[in-house]
């Protein structure tokens, strides 16, 4: 905006009067041309944002819209579809059917003669119909039968099983659908009650899935306890985190996991004071933390650091889409060590390390030369340096991190798996708005951090709460240990 406003005055004293000397002329024209240069950087960095997608800036997928650029085709050669020896998920017949219904013809299709169950001869072929049986509310009743002792005239009551709390409720199953719906599925208030309505006929008010709600983060406390201290025993832990609307402000979701673990937690703030808390535990994470360049991280001085390959490969293809050679010739070299650590399943081998260290420094000398820093200003302050200086200061700084992926086996090559359990968090937002409580942003945090950390230990979800509602241990500790 500076150049404009600085352009509207130069303008302003143009039309009040045109210099008299030469000397005024070519002081003129060097502010013009100073705001001239201005306003074509301003004209380029607009271009360069309206040319950002998500394959070259942090934009979401959902952000291209009609403008989404089509994945590049690989050059496989072959049948389409499903590849020789791939295992389909096709439906196949049962061995043992719930209900067998016989067809026999009741007349002869040649004589039209009546045909009898002793005219059969074999089964011909069968096939089978998957469907849902009736779905109903199955109402249990238990009744407490007092007994008078004989011997001591004591009069004993049973105690109701666990959970039974009211003289009418809703039980384990039904609770942990609506949790499951509510915070999983993304479903809001008002569709979950039609939801039940049209299949149960049962009639659920706000406040009953509010509370349902609030039960699931109370009874979840203890499995979030064992997932952090899983965690924090883990080699490798991804880090994202995300912005969120939490009572009219704004509220940042933290994400921490593994392959085998979730944890998540809102915060009012974003960096370093976020996980002094008792909700995270990087403070005392002492192996391998993978997140992006955000600054906070390195601050965790304990733990050692790998580099999301992805977010550098992002900003290295909108450089090089604006023709910036260094970063075309830096981000073929990392997809080139990518496939050498077999897509970041492995590392490359030891003879050639330090073959691929020249590389990379010698990417960076040149690279130098072609992004040089930006000339001292001469008033105060530090002068702005362009987006591709500020990677390339960073891949300089941040080397070993950058390279973790090539050198150690158990570094993947991005921090996707952060990113895919943070992304749900998304979908609820855009169904929600937002959370209208802090509470419930915790809540969702929680409960959905039990979720996500089930389904990675390929368990049912459903099943996993009923046995939380019921006050059973979930199956997934067992699998852990």
């Amino acid at each position: 905006m500076h150049g404009i406003e600085n352009f509207l005055i130069l303008q302003q004293r143009i039309r009040l009067k045109l210099p008299d000397t030469i000397e005024e002329c070519h002081v003129l024209i060097r502010q013009l041309l100073d705001v001239i240069g201005g306003l074509q950087q301003r004209v380029v960095d607009l271009e360069n944002r309206l040319n950002q997608n998500s394959r070259n800036s942090h934009r979401p997928p959902s952000s291209d819209g009609l403008r989404k650029p089509a994945f590049p085709k690989k050059n496989e050669k072959g049948k389409v579809g499903g590849k020789d020896k791939h295992s389909g998920d096709t439906l196949k017949k049962m061995d043992n059917p719930d209900r067998i219904v016989s067809l026999q013809p009741e007349v002869c299709e040649h004589c039209s003669g009546p045909l009898s169950k002793s005219d059969a001869t074999f089964l011909h072929d069968s096939r089978q119909v998957l469907d849902l049986p009736p779905i109903q509310m199955e109402c249990v009743e238990y009744r407490r039968v007092g007994c008078t002792c004989s011997r001591c005239g004591h009069y004993t009551l049973p105690s109701y099983p666990v959970g039974v709390e009211a003289p009418v409720q809703y039980g384990p199953r039904t609770r942990s659908l609506v949790v499951l719906l509510h915070e999983r599925c993304c479903l809001p208030v008002n569709k979950i009650q039609s939801l039940f309505l049209d299949l149960f006929s049962a009639e659920l008010n706000e406040g009953t899935i509010y509370q349902y709600q609030k039960m699931a983060f109370q009874k979840l406390e203890a499995e979030e306890v064992f997932i952090k201290s899983a965690l924090l025993k883990s080699k490798v832990v991804h880090a994202d985190e995300t912005g969120i609307r939490a009572e009219k402000k704004l509220h940042w979701l933290h994400t921490l996991g593994n392959e085998r673990f979730t944890m998540q937690f809102v915060h009012a703030k974003r960096g370093y004071d976020a996980h002094l808390n008792t909700n995270s535990f990087l403070p005392e994470f002492r192996n391998w933390l993978i997140h992006d360049f955000w600054s906070t991280y390195f601050r965790f001085d304990k733990c050692k650091h790998g580099m999301c390959g992805a977010h550098i490969l992002r900003e290295l293809k909108a450089l090089s889409e604006q023709g910036q050679k260094w970063a075309d010739r830096f981000h073929r070299f990392l997809l080139d060590l990518y496939k050498q650590s077999d897509e970041g399943r492995n590392k490359i081998p030891d003879k050639d390390k330090d073959q691929a260290l020249k590389k990379y420094q010698k990417l960076l000398r040149a690279a130098h030369k072609e992004e040089p820093p930006p000339l001292p200003k001469g008033s105060r302050g530090r002068s702005k340096k362009s987006k591709g200086r500020n990677l390339l200061e960073r891949l300089g700084k941040y080397q070993d991190e950058v390279l973790a992926f090539a050198w150690y086996k158990c570094i993947p090559f991005t921090n996707n798996l952060a990113e895919r359990d943070i992304r749900p968090s998304k979908s609820k937002l855009k169904v929600a708005g937002c959370f209208r409580s802090l509470d419930g942003a915790q809540a969702y945090a929680r409960i959905h951090s039990f979720l996500s950390t089930v389904r990675k230990h390929q368990l049912n979800p459903f099943n996993e709460l009923v046995r939380v509602f019921q006050g059973l241990i979930p199956e997934y500790r067992c699998a852990t240990t």
